[in-house]
């Protein structure tokens, strides 16, 4: 937004106006005479908006409380809206944009710093296996002390699910595409504690 002096002196605002509303004030059949790139930006952002991309439901093998040394296997909820495709398409006049979405990784902030975990995939749910997980885990070194935690005495885990979304389209009759990256949040909270081993004498 730019100020610019008027004749008097007194000053109007003058403002970079938007192409999407040039194209939401046209007839569907009507070719815009717009730059097809600029077109194509605003379709494939359109497009991108209209994903269903919906957050994480981070899981973890923790039965209650986690403990320190004790591997923790970390997934999120499969499904079409968790992990793709999803697809959305944009238009105006003969210009048309579609944006598909798929999960490309699952990143893991487990609450002690630096303890981040980077996963190619949704994870495998856990189901009573031994060991650690195949595909997404950690094992944390810290208690969940309330002193570290700020006063809660759990730690906040984050859950980001990573979305490569490309789109493809003709604007003003020549193709057009792109990628982005789209990353969407969940949280939830795992008290870790210690196993405390007993070592007695002879009996």
């Amino acid at each position: 937004m730019q100020a610019l002096p008027f004749g008097d002196g007194s000053w109007v605002r003058q403002e970079v106006p938007d192409p999407a509303d040039f194209l939401d004030a046209l007839p569907a059949d009507t070719e815009p005479a717009i730059d097809p790139a600029t077109i194509a930006q605003v379709l494939a952002q359109r497009a991108v908006e209209q994903l269903t991309l919906d957050p994480p439901e981070p899981r973890t093998s923790a039965d209650g409380p986690g403990y320190v040394g004790v591997p923790v296997w970390l997934w999120i909820e499969d499904g079409v809206a968790s992990t793709g495709p999803v697809s959305a398409t944009a238009t105006v006049g003969a210009a048309r944009v579609t944006a598909t979405g798929r999960l490309s990784a699952v990143e893991w902030s487990m609450g002690p710093a630096g303890a981040d975990v980077r996963c190619t995939g949704p994870g495998t749910p856990w189901t009573g296996q031994a060991g650690s997980s195949p595909d997404c885990g950690y094992t944390y070194e810290q208690r969940s002390l309330p002193e570290r935690t700020g006063g809660t005495g759990r730690w906040t885990v984050i859950a980001t699910s990573v979305w490569t979304v490309m789109w493809t389209g003709v604007s003003g009759g020549l193709p057009v595409a792109g990628e982005e990256t789209v990353r969407v949040s969940a949280e939830t909270s795992l008290g870790v504690g210690e196993i405390q081993v007993l070592v007695g004498g002879e009996r």
